[in-house]
């Protein structure tokens, strides 16, 4: 399993930022934004098994593909597009793409 290592880059489009997030050797990737005061990224998983960490907590919405995840203390639990889950902050998650790349938006709740 994979843990994260991000390398990030900034592109300013007017007064918003869009932020790139390159993880796991460029297998996971997301752009960041903000939007009402709400923090999110849309973000593309090739398929593999990576380790996530969180400070905020988040929901996870599976947009394209399919997407197991093991939530803290707890067991694998598969998510197809059109489903979520949530993390709670100061924690982690494994997540695996299955059968192809998935994609997903990431919310971070309260952040």
């Amino acid at each position: 399993m994979l843990r994260a290592a991000a390398v990030c880059s900034s592109t300013f489009a007017g007064d918003r930022v869009l932020k790139h997030n390159t993880y796991f050797d460029g297998r996971v990737q997301s752009i960041g934004f903000e939007r009402n005061g709400m923090r999110a990224t849309v973000g593309v998983i090739a398929p593999g098994e990576y380790h996530f960490s969180t400070g905020a907590a988040e929901r996870m919405t599976v947009t394209t593909g399919l997407l197991r995840a093991k939530l803290p203390n707890g067991e694998w639990q598969t998510f197809p597009a059109g489903t979520y889950f949530e993390v709670p902050a100061n924690s982690g998650f494994d997540v695996q793409a299955v059968d192809g790349t998935a994609a997903y938006l990431c919310e971070f709740l309260g952040a």
